[in-house]
């Protein structure tokens, strides 16, 4: 495995696996991409296998079934950092975000500690939202910054680059969200942890095939994980000189 890795959680991708993986692989950077599987049942992790089969630059983690997205890169960061990752993206299989961003995000976790894609930073953008899918999101990342206090404008964003330092810092096993709400509580941990979040400007692009894995369920985590989330890491205090815990 390289030490610059594409992580990607699947169910149920079989018309965007193929795809997302060549688009990513052409990018110029020499990297590796692990596709996290969460037995799919239309198949994605047989064409996953297929893909790695022919591929050294690809791998696969198979899970026992749906477990969640947050559970997904938890396990994805675990597999990659153990084989050598130096930086791991997080990135989805249906061209909701554009692999050809893909540098521009490495670029800005090697400035600072980590990097977010953001919609909502002087040139970012969603594509083909309704308006009242802009104000959810929109009011949902305002809410976190209000309530969390987080610097991060994006919050919910699921397109990311962050640094090896960044994840063996953080403690995965407390960080339990699942859809979108993970992707919050590791902002706020990450900057609770004193790191640095560069935002990078992108266009979110409606899904390319498949079904949306969005419900209300999601929403509902999200607002309950915010409230709690200075309560849950109040005793959390880093050194980065010292790379521990006090």
């Amino acid at each position: 495995m390289r030490e610059i890795v594409a992580v990607i959680p699947t169910y149920n991708e079989r018309e965007n696996i193929e795809k997302i993986v060549d688009v990513i692989l052409a990018q110029p950077l020499e990297l590796s991409v692990l596709i996290v599987d969460d037995n799919s049942p239309d198949g994605t992790g047989e064409i996953a296998d297929a893909i790695a089969e022919r591929d050294d630059r690809v791998e696969v983690l198979h899970r026992r079934g749906k477990e969640g997205l947050g559970t997904a890169y938890r396990a994805g960061f675990r597999y990659a950092l153990d084989r050598g990752a130096q930086y791991l993206f997080e990135i989805d299989a249906d061209f909701s975000h554009n692999p050809n961003d893909l540098p521009r995000l490495y670029a800005g976790a090697c400035e600072g500690d980590a990097a977010v894609g953001s919609r909502y930073v002087k040139g970012g953008a969603c594509s083909n939202w309704s308006i009242f899918r802009w104000m959810i999101s929109r009011g949902g990342n305002l809410y976190t910054k209000a309530l969390a206090r987080t610097r991060t404008i994006d919050t919910t964003s699921g397109f990311r680059c962050y640094t090896k330092r960044v994840l063996e810092a953080i403690p995965l096993d407390r960080v339990t969200s699942q859809g979108y709400a993970f992707q919050i509580e590791m902002t706020y941990v990450t900057e609770a942890l004193g790191f640095k979040i560069i935002e990078v400007p992108i266009t979110f692009s409606e899904r390319e095939g498949g079904q949306s894995k969005m419900g209300s369920d999601i929403f509902w985590e999200g607002l309950r994980v915010v409230w709690g989330l200075r309560h849950k890491y109040s005793d959390l205090t880093y050194t980065k000189v010292s790379g521990t815990f006090v």
